[in-house]
């Protein structure tokens, strides 16, 4: 890949990750919880949601050194427990990965018909960040999803761990805990992507 397509793929994969926060921000106001539209974050301003670490430094390390996987994440949009319910931390959760879903498809299709590599491959990142997201661990999406399905006391106490949620979740893909997972994904991928092309 070129430096011009290299530039170009940082830049749609920061997008893709800022994406994924704002559609956590609309879900949770269609909910009810207006506090991410109050703080400004239903934007596609890429400095309102861009996380040094996890939408610049991880993502372009992880590039640069070529590894198999690429993730990253913007600044978490804030929501506020006590104005969502059951179903609607139910809907924050899963807005998120499905909008990751929908991207890696629609990324297949303008593949398609645009056989540009970086299509394919931000199709791929795409369903690798809504797999990913859905492993039920703290402070992904997938613990929420499941704690939505719990009372509010249950919630409140399981999100305060999110914070630490992360060492756990590098220490488990530094030991290669997922990989299993992750093969099942990538598989699961390729067949979809046969599907589409």
């Amino acid at each position: 890949m070129n430096l011009l397509n290299q530039i170009l793929f940082f830049v749609l994969f920061m997008y893709c990750v800022i994406l994924h926060e704002v559609a956590h921000g609309y879900a949770a106001r269609i909910s009810g919880d207006d506090t991410a539209y109050l703080s400004g974050r239903l934007t596609l301003d890429p400095l309102a949601h861009i996380d040094l670490m996890g939408t610049v430094v991880l993502p372009l390390l992880l590039y640069i050194m070529g590894s198999p996987v690429l993730f990253g994440w913007a600044k978490p949009v804030p929501i506020n427990l006590y104005k969502l319910d059951s179903k609607g931390l139910f809907l924050v959760s899963v807005a998120g990965v499905f909008t990751n879903f929908v991207l890696s498809l629609l990324l297949l299709v303008l593949y398609k018909f645009i056989p540009w590599s970086v299509l394919l491959q931000l199709s791929l990142v795409n369903f690798w960040l809504m797999a990913f997201n859905l492993i039920p661990l703290p402070p992904l999406d997938g613990s929420k999803i499941l704690l939505s399905f719990f009372s509010f006391e249950t919630r409140a106490r399981a999100m305060a761990f999110d914070r630490y949620g992360f060492f756990i979740v590098f220490l488990l893909l530094a030991l290669n805990f997922f990989n299993g997972y992750f093969n099942l994904v990538y598989r699961a991928f390729i067949s979809i992507a046969n599907l589409i092309l």
